[in-house]
């Protein structure tokens, strides 16, 4: 059994555990209706999304086992690596849509899958990330999967959320963002009355097995599928590769979103056979239980269900190949895009922004997949490449969340800003100094009452009912002894608690708060 590397971390400044007297939580604002900017002599972003992608990855070093990645380790040799990054929520909609737009899930409301980020009050006149691209002199182009979709439905909480105003051009469409997938033989597919699909398929992985009153979805699933037609990340990087070898006659903003390693983990057998699965390690689940309040025992605890039905049935190496088998699968498609850029001419003027939505529990705390306030859930890759602003090969293990992502390619790009304000920062003072301290924390969200505080040290969770969690990375890595009712600590979690408390006004002030 294998336990997470230990990483290091700097001690954060007393200073920094002081909120700031606002965390920038303001109405948002119409756009400025102004011409679009000219944006000859700009840079060119090339902006990559990656679904469910956890640590385990070469520059990362959360999997201690061979990982094969080779083209996310030449990315981070050419710009700055973030080591320490979160993300604003630990669920796809809401944390895509915070990267988005540069706003919590406190402010826009959307906390979930289900709800359609357009139709959010807090969020109307809200200029998206690429849609403000757009208004200031872009060409922007879009593939797969950038705002929520999902490969199997596109109904209930698979509806397809593309913002369809801003994108010049969008492939396959701005209906359908990812291409349609490969799916086991059999798959059948029905379409309701109101048009929308849905593929379903027999298990693959063990088929009903023991357990099988146990109710694991069908599409937690995962088995090598041979080669030939090409997967729909591959025709998401092939249509990408075609864009970066045109002329776009003006700086180009083209997000390009890989699905895999999302669930299910079907990708080409060449994948699954770069791990045998005499080498692969499985995580150590940990007396997870110990010490953690009720609301904690409960975080995750549907899908202890489905780690039940996996240990039964001898799945759990398979399903660690599976989810291995597929970061490298993502890894080769980051590697044409780069390649892609590099036989262009452009690189020397293009920034490249990686990034995934969120984390990856993979049997930690006897859970799997994300929905947790822990680290297996917010850690995430995090990549800045900028010719002339970062250093190639350059490192920081501040503690940064993705919020910070928007606030920073407008700096970077020199595009005005947006007439909403932004909750995160510019990395811009980061880039010259890598080891600068940082003035506020990362914070991720769960639920509406349910948020983490992530420093270089500490990690802080506080549930709806108010009761927490307090873990010291400096001495515990793995987050296993919980420290929140240890008197000697009272005053670190009044200080991170503190960071919470306009969230949590503001989610009271909505009504969607909770003690």
């Amino acid at each position: 059994m294998m336990t997470r590397q230990a990483r290091p971390r700097r001690l954060l400044a007393a200073a920094a555990l002081a909120p700031a007297l606002s965390l920038g939580i303001h109405a948002c604002t119409v756009p400025d209706a102004r011409p679009p900017a000219d944006a000859a002599g700009r840079p060119n972003v090339l902006f990559i999304a990656i679904d469910d992608m956890n640590d385990w990855i070469g520059p990362l070093g959360g999997y201690p086992g061979t990982v094969h990645t080779p083209n996310l380790e030449r990315l981070a040799q050419q710009g700055m690596t973030f080591t320490n990054a979160h993300v604003p929520a630990v669920s796809c909609n809401p944390s895509r849509i915070a990267v988005l737009t540069g706003l919590r899930p406190s402010t826009s409301g959307v906390y979930d899958l289900r709800t359609l980020w357009y139709d959010a009050p807090a969020l109307q006149g809200v200029a998206t990330l690429p849609g403000h691209f757009r208004a200031n002199g872009y060409r922007t182009l879009g593939t797969g999967k950038i705002f929520h979709a999902l490969s199997w439905l596109n109904g209930d909480y698979g509806v397809d959320q593309n913002d369809r105003n801003a994108w010049d051009e969008f492939h396959p469409s701005l209906d359908q963002q990812m291409p349609d997938a490969r799916f086991p033989e059999g798959t059948v597919r029905t379409v309701d009355e109101q048009g929308f699909w849905l593929y379903e398929w027999e298990r693959v992985a063990a088929g009903v097995g023991e357990l099988s009153e146990i109710d694991v979805p069908y599409y937690m699933d995962w088995g090598p599928f041979p080669e030939g037609e090409p997967f729909p990340d591959e025709q998401v990087t092939d249509w990408a590769v075609d864009q970066l070898g045109r002329d776009q006659g003006q700086p180009f903003f083209l997000a390009v979103g890989i699905f895999r390693p999302h669930i299910p983990w079907f990708v080409p057998e060449p994948f699954f056979e770069l791990y045998p699965l005499e080498d692969v390690l499985l995580p150590e689940p940990g007396d997870w239980r110990e010490g953690l309040p009720e609301a904690g025992q409960r975080m995750g605890a549907e899908r202890r269900v489905w780690h039940r039905w996996i240990e039964a049935n001898g799945e759990w190496p398979r399903a660690v190949q599976g989810y291995l088998a597929s970061i490298s699968f993502a890894d080769a498609q980051v590697g044409r895009l780069l390649d892609a850029l590099e036989a262009s001419g452009r690189a020397d003027e293009t920034i490249i922004v990686l990034w995934s939505d969120h984390g990856f529990h993979l049997g930690e705390r006897e859970t799997w997949e994300k929905f947790t306030l822990w680290e297996e859930s917010t850690r995430v890759p995090f990549f800045v490449v900028a010719p002339g602003q970062v250093e190639p090969g350059s490192r920081s293990g501040r503690a940064v969340d993705l919020l910070d992502i928007y606030p920073t390619l407008v700096e970077l790009t020199g595009v005005p800003a947006p007439g909403h304000e932004f909750e995160g920062g510019s990395l811009m003072p980061w880039f010259r100094d890598p080891a600068r301290l940082r003035d506020r924390p990362a914070i991720s969200t769960f639920a509406s009452g349910q948020h983490t505080v992530r420093t270089d040290r500490w990690r802080y969770i506080r549930y709806r009912d108010g009761s927490g969690e307090l873990y010291d990375h400096d001495s515990d890595p793995e987050e296993r002894t919980n420290l929140v009712a240890d008197p000697m600590y009272a005053d670190t979690v009044a200080a991170l608690a503190q960071w919470l408390a306009p969230i949590l006004e503001a989610e009271e002030a909505r009504g969607t708060g909770g003690n």
